[in-house]
Formats: C-alpha cells, sequence, structure tokens
C-alpha cells in the first residue's frame, strides 16, 4: 500500500489506544504499539505479527523507554505518527483527599511518560524533518471537573507541552493536543459510572478517528484539535 505509514501508539492494551490498533492496521498501516499488560500484549501479538510490534512497557519507566525506543528505531525506523495514548485517571475524590501517590502515578503516566517517548522517539523524526506527534488531551484538558483534578491537572499540561513542543519543532513537522471527545471507555466509566454508557463505544470513535488522525499535518502544528464527532 503507497500509503502506508510507521504509526507508534501507546497504550493499546485497551479503549482508545486499543481502536486506533484495528483501525490503523486495517488500513494497511504497520503499527508499533505499547502497554502495560502483558496479557493483553499476548493477546495483541497473535492477533497481529508482522510487520507490527506490540511490547510491554510502563512508559513511566524513563530508561525502559529509552531501550524500546532503541530497539524500536532499529527495526522500524522513525514513526511517522506518533500517538501518544496512554494515560490513567485517579479514582473520584476531592482534591486534598486524593492520596500523594495517587496523584503522583497520573503525573508519572499521563506527563512524564508523554515527555519520556517524546524524548527518545522525535529526535529521530526530527532528523528526517517530518513527522505528526498527536499528544491525547480531553475536555478536561479544556475545562474542569470536580473530583477529578489530577486527571484535569496531567491534561492541561499536555496542552501546555504540545504548544511549546510545537515552537520548537522544524518546518514540514507537527505537534498537536487532542482532545478525542467523550467515549465509553473503562476510564470514562470509572468517573462517570453508567452515564458513560449513553456515549460512542472505541470501536465506533476510531471510524473517525482514524483517518482525522491521518489527516494531520504541518499546518496543524501547535494547534488544539478535536476528533470530529
Amino acid at each position: 500500500m503507497s500509503d502506508s505509514r510507521a504509526i507508534l501508539i501507546t497504550g493499546v492494551t485497551r479503549g482508545l489506544g486499543r481502536a486506533l490498533v484495528d483501525g490503523f492496521v486495517a488500513g494497511g498501516h504497520t503499527v508499533i504499539g505499547c502497554g502495560r499488560t502483558a496479557e493483553a500484549i499476548t493477546a495483541l501479538r497473535k492477533e497481529y505479527g508482522s510487520p507490527h510490534r506490540l511490547d510491554v512497557l510502563d512508559v513511566a519507566d524513563d530508561v525502559a523507554v529509552r531501550e524500546w525506543a532503541e530497539n524500536v528505531l532499529d527495526s522500524h525506523g522513525a514513526p511517522e505518527l506518533l500517538v501518544n495514548n496512554a494515560a490513567i485517571i485517579n479514582r473520584n475524590a476531592l482534591l486534598w483527599e486524593v492520596p500523594a501517590a495517587d496523584f503522583d502515578a497520573c503525573v508519572d503516566v499521563n506527563v512524564k511518560g508523554v515527555a519520556n517517548v517524546i524524548r527518545h522517539f522525535v529526535p529521530a523524526m526530527i532528523a528526517r524533518r517530518r513527522g505528526v506527534i498527536v499528544n491525547l488531551s480531553s475536555g478536561w484538558g479544556r475545562s474542569t471537573a470536580p473530583e477529578v483534578a489530577p486527571y484535569c491537572t496531567t491534561k492541561w499540561a499536555i496542552e501546555g507541552l504540545s504548544q511549546a513542543l510545537a515552537q520548537e519543532l522544524p518546518a514540514g513537522m507537527a505537534a498537536v493536543a487532542l482532545d478525542p471527545g467523550v467515549i465509553d471507555t473503562e476510564m470514562l466509566r470509572s468517573a462517570w459510572s453508567d452515564s458513560a454508557a449513553s456515549r460512542p463505544k472505541p470501536a465506533e470513535w476510531a471510524k473517525s478517528a482514524v483517518p482525522f488522525l491521518l489527516s494531520i499535518g504541518p499546518e496543524h502544528n501547535g494547534e488544539p484539535l478535536t476528533v470530529p464527532g
């Protein structure tokens, strides 16, 4: 397929990441993905073999990300589209009642994890002077809600990180923060409970998200984007 791309996605074992894997593979693209759940990664590997690559990885571990990136760059080269999707959310609680460890975990995965992946993959993309970096944000990265302050904090950080990164990239590249919209995922259900059930499922969302992600180019650099509903 002449327009096939190498696409790197973090957090592929469930939710939006899992749906994106299915959507991009169906479109003829090569997917390089990672996730923390070994059993789910094993199942993905059985479903999608070569040339795809799916590995167990915690993006919050900078050393592990560096080693993985070195290996991936050797086997697949620099990705043309990098989707920083991996994220967690705190259990609903008033900010002053959120345990320090829970707050730290959100920051470690949602912010530091994104920075780790950027640190070890984007230089190779810059060397080619092309590529798009998409950092998944949220409606709660542009607004707020009670009892999810740690998550809001991290997604507001992603908005700023993405805009700053956009100013640092050479011409011909792009970095954007992307609000995926409100999707019925396990993460949303943890915050909304059964209220999430009326929202689109990840597979349905991916039908519009995949072509939208593929349409992002240098002209969108620094823009806060939202997947069309």
